[in-house]
């Protein structure tokens, strides 16, 4: 009897298709988690692997690598599942090892012709969080914007109010310095940050939501990375082909840099993470899937003195399921699946002090650049009155948007938010500016 081994940390996905196996003559074993999958492949190595691809801890993109670097499994068929729409993502699982790439809602006519293309048969939990306060240290929480753009940087004369840097901020809250994102404004907040801590130790922490290049370049020019005394550590999660630790390294290896990562003389630490939910000291992190391509996250900071959301990169996916059909490309999963994913995001945010969140181009530009992982302004002020936040900063501008495009951006959200009954304030990020989000009231 051919045997399948189902990888898969929701509950209800793992349970349709183990019935739908079982009735076909398949022998089913299950996993809710990449590790104790990889753990079940080897321990008794299956015909066939259904695995997720975005799953705490082990992502599927490593299940694939650890299934195709051991022998024992070379001849296991391995089929991707995720309810993502980037053919940048299944590229990048193929690559990985996947035979297959599956959207969710699963077409079960084609997992039927998978099971078929065997012999015929011969007669959440989700990872324990490393600790859980329910009441974060007391004190006031400050963020200050030191890059706000995407893609790539775009200094010159019509981006000086704005600002030319990319992703990068700077969180202070509950005696913690946290940075949100290397891009290229990191480098001027370490120089900041070494004219105000002249002869005294520097920690640091550092949350990278993803390794695209406008978010990771700024880390060989971070001056606190040459002091023998600085404290860094490095957070976020391991990606479609290579570690956290193999990408940041790589951007700093000859010929590209002169200083290699390991011979920096600061203390610095990566961690890759496992679970969506850590500490930083009394600061609370949530994390949670954005729809980009790759693995990519935004973070929810929770202090007592107020809460923030990061987003810098994300594509509301019941807009981006519209514009498909609208278009009349395939459907790749149906409105109320991609409605529900948006319902999930804006529980996450729901409430938040400070919403930081991707909205580079305008409601007509999105129309050429759907799949992109990027948002338009209409629906990112959507998106924040639904999730009731206090505050809306509109960020990863547009390489090609100088300040009055921006200008223009910003009075567009603010006249929509103020045609809805609520409280939303609505900015867009520059460099320099500055946000108490101390709750005052």
């Amino acid at each position: 009897m051919p045997r399948v081994l189902i990888i898969e940390d929701d509950a209800d996905q793992r349970e349709i298709l183990a019935l739908f196996a079982r009735e076909a003559g398949w022998e089913v074993s299950e996993a809710p988690d990449g590790e104790s999958g990889i753990k079940a492949a080897q321990a008794d190595p299956p015909d066939l692997v259904f695995c997720d691809l975005l799953m705490q801890g082990v992502n599927g993109f490593q299940v694939c690598r650890a299934i195709r670097n051991d022998a024992s499994l070379r001849s296991t068929r391995l089929v991707v599942t995720s309810g993502r729409v980037f053919e940048a993502d299944r590229a990048a699982a193929l690559e990985a090892g996947a035979s297959d790439y599956l959207q969710k809602p699963l077409n079960l006519n084609r997992v039927q012709e998978i099971l078929d293309s065997f012999p015929a048969p011969k007669a959440k939990t989700p990872s324990p969080s490393s600790a859980d306060k329910s009441s974060p240290a007391e004190g006031r929480a400050c963020i200050r914007f030191w890059g706000v753009r995407g893609s790539i940087a775009s200094p010159g004369p019509g981006t000086v109010r704005y600002g030319g840097n990319t992703s990068c901020v700077e969180v202070r809250a509950a005696g913690q310095i946290i940075i949100l994102d290397a891009g290229t404004g990191m480098r001027a907040l370490g120089r900041r940050l070494m004219e105000e801590y002249k002869g005294r130790p520097l920690h640091l922490n550092l949350l990278l939501s993803h390794t695209h290049w406008d978010h990771i370049q700024g880390l060989p020019y971070f001056a606190p990375l040459y002091r023998p005394d600085a404290h860094l550590r490095v957070f976020g999660y391991e990606g479609a082909r290579s570690s956290l630790s193999a990408v940041l390294s790589s951007q700093m290896e000859s010929p590209f840099f002169p200083v290699g990562l390991h011979d920096v003389p600061s203390h610095f630490e990566i961690e890759e993470l496992r679970s969506m939910r850590f500490d930083i000291g009394p600061v609370r992190v949530d994390s949670w899937f954005a729809n980009h391509p790759g693995i990519c996250v935004g973070y929810r900071l929770t202090t007592a003195g107020g809460s923030l959301a990061f987003f810098p990169d994300n594509e509301p996916p019941s807009r981006q399921q519209q514009a498909r059909a609208a278009a009349g490309l395939p459907e790749e999963h149906s409105a109320a699946y991609a409605e529900s994913e948006e319902a999930r995001l804006i529980e996450f945010i729901k409430g938040v002090d400070v919403l930081i969140m991707d909205a580079q181009y305008t409601s007509e530009e999105y129309a050429a650049h759907v799949g992109w992982g990027h948002a338009c302004v209409d629906d990112v002020v959507r998106l924040a009155l639904a999730a009731k936040a206090r505050r809306l900063v509109l960020f990863h501008h547009d390489p090609d948007h100088d300040d009055t495009m921006i200008d223009r951006m910003q009075d567009h959200a603010r006249v929509l938010a103020r045609a809805v009954e609520g409280r939303l304030d609505v900015v867009a990020a520059y460099e320099g500016l500055e946000i108490d989000f101390g709750r005052k009231d």
